[in-house]
């Protein structure tokens, strides 16, 4: 190949009458990653189309002036001997722009190859923003009930032929061909339909159909991404639920979580909430308890350490910061050692405990040490103070608030300063006490985020709070 790897007959001048008459910039591209902001292109193919032919065609390899992963060479056969003295992409970006600019942008699965060009495009001091058609929802579409629609597996059901697989040109050539075949159809129709404004169609990930948007709510909640396994891959909550689930794709950009969201999300579900710290509440226990793989934030470990008490061979009441055991009650528990260490010191000051009767000093006893000059019975009178002191210091309280209708009350239980777990009353109910209220709540695990936001919410709502001895 030539040094600078271009089949390019467009002449800017000659492109004047975009202005006038929208084409059709039918893009693939070949990359050296997922995502734009991580990744340099390696190659660009353009062929614009007037709704009945293809009229021009741009064509280049690009440097990225990276080394090209031996993966990405074995699937494309572009290896950095190839790429080497063709143009970088700032060389010929003002070409690209001005193809595509004020057209309209065509590729299969489009939002993967506008986000890359996109992206570079502003590097090189360009800003696309033009109206997207995407060939797989055109194909699922015009050609409904087919097996897949990879390009690969549409171009076999269609018997279009692919010549350079894997190619940007071999590719662009071929959506060419499968655009002919959309516009033979009746295809316009749906293609005026997608470049309507109102139209989600030119945002959504390929794999996710309109439908399922449309009938979100726009009310308070907690949504989940599904990939198409049906596997939970992020949980997000949301005032409106249908307005936030859209943003997450209708701004395009190239970073890596927004683009495995529009190559990965096949279906969402929502789950409506009474209001914004119900979301808040359900979003942090559903991460932790679906952990899905694009969540980054509240998926630290759940509570460690928790205050027990113990009576020794000796007689003698001890306390001990240990880790969390799943059936051993205990006093309180903590996110961190290092608050459960805090608060005993505080206990052992205050009370007059003995430091090695609750493992804060671990030298060896002494027969004449402290409390051993008292009897058990008077040192495990102080012990049982101090824990009954701890007891009337954490709060027990419930939230109770409006519920999803008139007939029913949310309510939120903190029980001995921990988040219990929430659930509905109904509106008329009056529960007389934490017991009976446990009876009707389900139970939630409990975390400092869930913890302190329910704080937050009961000292700028105490109208709110229900209080219980």
């Amino acid at each position: 190949m030539g040094a600078k790897f271009l089949l390019f007959t467009f002449q800017p001048a000659s492109f004047y009458h975009f202005n006038f008459a929208q084409l059709y910039c039918i893009v693939d591209i070949e990359t050296t990653g997922g995502h734009a902001t991580g990744s340099a292109i390696t190659e660009v193919a353009i062929f614009v189309h007037d709704g009945k032919k293809v009229t021009e065609t741009f064509h280049t390899l690009i440097n990225p002036e990276v080394k090209i992963p031996v993966y990405i060479t074995a699937l494309t056969g572009i290896n950095n001997a190839m790429v080497a003295a063709a143009p970088t992409f700032d060389e010929v970006s003002k070409e690209i722009f001005s193809i595509l600019e004020k057209n309209i942008f065509i590729a299969h699965n489009v939002n993967f190859d506008y986000s890359f060009l996109k992206y570079h495009l502003s590097r090189s001091g360009y800003s696309l923003n033009v109206p997207k058609l995407c060939t797989v929802r055109l194909s699922r579409k015009a050609f409904p009930g087919l097996p897949s629609y990879s390009l690969g597996n549409l171009c076999r059901s269609l018997e279009i032929d692919i010549q350079n697989r894997h190619r940007a040109h071999g590719d662009a050539e071929a959506t060419c061909i499968l655009f002919d075949k959309i516009l033979a159809t009746d295809g316009q129709q749906h293609i005026d339909a997608m470049l309507k404004r109102s139209s989600a169609e030119q945002w959504l990930p390929m794999q996710l159909d309109k439908a399922v948007i449309n009938q979100l709510p726009s009310k308070p909640g907690v949504y989940y991404f599904y990939n198409n396994k049906g596997k939970v891959i992020y949980v997000g909550k949301a005032i409106n639920i249908k307005k936030r689930v859209s943003s997450h794709f209708t701004h395009n950009d190239g970073e890596k979580k927004r683009q495995h969201f529009l190559r990965l999300v096949a279906d969402i579900k929502h789950t409506e909430c009474a209001n914004e710290l119900h979301a808040l509440l359900l979003e942090s226990t559903e991460i932790k308890r679906l952990w899905p793989k694009y969540n980054y934030s509240q998926k630290q470990p759940a509570q460690k350490y928790a205050l027990y008490s113990f009576e020794d061979n000796r007689g003698f009441l001890r306390l001990a910061i240990d880790k969390k055991k799943k059936h051993l009650p205990a006093h309180y528990q903590f996110n961190m050692l290092h608050e459960g260490l805090v608060l005993l010191k505080r206990m052992v000051e205050e009370f007059e405990l003995h430091q090695k009767l609750c493992f804060l000093d671990k030298t060896p006893f002494a027969d004449t040490d402290a409390p051993f000059t008292e009897t058990p019975d008077s040192y495990n009178q102080k012990v049982k103070a101090a824990l009954y002191s701890l007891e009337q210091q954490l709060p027990s309280f419930a939230i109770v608030d409006q519920g999803l209708t008139a007939s029913q009350r949310l309510c939120l239980l903190i029980d001995r300063g921990n988040f219990w777990g929430m659930g509905y009353l109904e509106a008329h109910h009056q529960p007389e006490n934490m017991t009976e209220l446990k009876e009707i709540l389900q139970p939630y695990a409990d975390n400092d985020f869930i913890r302190n936001s329910i704080y937050s919410y009961a000292e700028a709502n105490p109208e709110k709070k229900m209080a219980f001895a």
